[in-house]
């Protein structure tokens, strides 16, 4: 197989692929329309916190609030010149941007999962339609007397459904204690 050149015309994506790609676009869509106002709020707070704008609000806020209370401001008169009032608003702003950030990555945390279970259904079933398909490809190479080359796989084994169950104990049992 030869790769194009890094200047090469892009192929155009499939028209399956770019139903499925369009399918999922909505419906993710859907779901951010459909999720409740507060998720949406902490999910456009948390944006904007993770954003270079934010770091440049914060930044002339208490940048200002700090050169105004250190005199350095001709015409403006200090108000905080100990700074508690700023370490107070600082420290406010913290808690309810700490609780913004969690209740987004619990969002978060929750699509995620649900992506993850998405894709275990499809591989299993992925799996499942393999075995089968190799199954009836093994039974018809042997009503015609087709010979099959040894791959020095089991076909046997490979044919068989695999329980998912039984792979997560077979991976933790063969996974290293942490401790």
């Amino acid at each position: 197989m030869t790769v194009p050149p890094a200047d090469a015309p892009l192929r155009p994506v499939p028209v399956p692929l770019e139903q499925t790609i369009r399918a999922v676009m909505e419906r993710r869509e859907r779901e951010t329309r459909a999720a409740p106002p507060t998720l949406r709020i902490a999910a456009a707070v948390t944006n904007f916190l993770g954003s270079l704008w934010s770091v440049i609000v914060h930044a002339a806020v208490y940048g200002g609030w700090i050169l105004v209370n250190l005199g350095l401001v001709s015409g403006l008169s200090p108000w905080d010149p100990t700074f508690v009032m700023l370490g107070m608003i600082a420290s406010v702003e913290a808690i309810f941007l700490t609780t913004f950030v969690l209740i987004n990555q619990n969002r978060l945390a929750a699509v995620e999962e649900e992506r993850s279970e998405l894709a275990l259904q499809v591989a299993l079933l992925s799996e499942k339609r393999s075995s089968t398909l190799l199954a009836i490809t093994a039974r018809l190479a042997e009503r015609l007397d087709v010979p099959v080359a040894d791959t020095g796989e089991d076909v046997g084994a490979l044919t068989t459904a695999v329980e998912p169950g039984a792979v997560i104990e077979e991976i933790r049992r063969q996974k290293p204690d942490p401790l």
